[in-house]
């Protein structure tokens, strides 16, 4: 699977994802930095990834601006750290990394998590 990482999420996932297979684009330490949110899914979209993000945004507008995505990935914890985010991408990617995730929106929680499909 082909990743983009949102600045908010943690540069250690690169490193998790490249060593299970995956390809991982991130806009830290390019001119895009700090870049706003459309700007920034307008990239993720260009490179066909799917959007790794704690900015819950992306949950609830983004996607129903632009419908015709490769998928996005919200992760919000209560107490959020390094760590706790990777568990919970693991867990997805055990659940959910076999299908396609075109069009679809995930929002990760402490025990719960909710799924939109854009088109529905």
């Amino acid at each position: 699977m082909k990743f983009f990482l949102d600045e908010n999420f943690p540069k250690t996932a690169e490193v998790w994802l490249v060593a299970r297979g995956h390809t991982v684009l991130d806009l830290r330490g390019t001119e895009h930095k700090g870049a706003d949110d459309e700007t920034i899914f307008g990239m993720v979209q260009d490179n066909q990834c799917v959007f790794l993000t704690t900015d819950r945004d992306f949950f609830h507008t983004i996607p129903h601006l632009h419908p015709d995505h490769h998928g996005i990935v919200v992760i919000t914890l209560r107490q959020p750290d390094r760590q706790s985010i990777l568990n919970k991408l693991s867990w997805f990617l055990d659940q959910f990394g076999t299908e396609s995730l075109t069009g679809k929106v995930f929002l990760l929680r402490d025990r719960a998590y909710a799924v939109y499909a854009t088109g529905d």
